[in-house]
């Protein structure tokens, strides 16, 4: 956890501006994990260098933003965006053929799921806007969905474990394959609901008609 503690000084040196730009660079593809960048966010509250609401607040803008950025460049210039050296190093046509295979069997689910698929964000998010098959509306609230599951585990994690670093270590490596879960159950509920509301309205128009 080296990288952890070098993001902990640097934020704890830089306050909530470090963190906010580290997530920005972490939705534009940089190699920096999103969940380590938003624990030493939470740890330097935890160690009175903050306050764990507003860094939470902070984080789930810095994530967005990342995020939408991405999708509205994609959105913007279609696959030329692809030519970008920056971006061809993240998104390479094998991969871009990769992730539109996985948009057609899992349709949008796929926004919802890349917040929990490391090293896969980016490249999702770019695809969506350059292929247009999704509103930036419906994108940002698939996306924003599970930054409100992702980004508070991750920033109150590293408060509470801030002075506990075995701990912390332990539930960062625990969290990591929890979260898969955790979305999962979300999603399954959403759809759940999703349906509820379909078949109630099939009824209605039916006894209607």
């Amino acid at each position: 956890m080296d990288l952890l503690e070098r993001l902990i000084t640097l934020f704890a040196e830089n306050g909530y501006a470090a963190v906010f730009i580290a997530l920005m660079l972490c939705g534009a593809g940089a190699p920096l994990p999103e969940d380590i960048t938003l624990v030493a966010g939470g740890v330097i509250t935890g160690l009175g260098y903050g306050n764990v609401h507003v860094m939470f607040a902070v984080s789930m803008v810095g994530v967005l933003l990342g995020d939408a950025g991405m999708f509205l460049l994609g959105h913007h210039y279609g696959a030329r965006i692809l030519q970008w050296r920056v971006v061809a190093r993240v998104l390479t046509p094998e991969r871009y053929a990769k992730v539109q295979e996985k948009f057609e069997r899992y349709g949008n689910r796929m926004m919802f799921f890349a917040r929990f698929l490391p090293g896969m964000r980016t490249a999702v998010y770019i695809t969506a806007g350059t292929t247009h098959r999704v509103s930036f509306l419906r994108f940002f609230l698939l996306d924003g969905l599970a930054a409100l599951i992702s980004v508070p585990i991750w920033v109150y994690l590293g408060y509470f474990g801030a002075n506990n670093h075995e701990w912390l270590v332990m539930w960062i490596r625990r969290g990591q394959s929890s979260l898969w879960v955790l979305g999962g159950i979300v999603l399954l509920a959403l759809l759940v609901l999703w349906w509820r509301h379909r078949r109630r309205t099939a009824q209605c128009e039916a006894s209607d008609s």
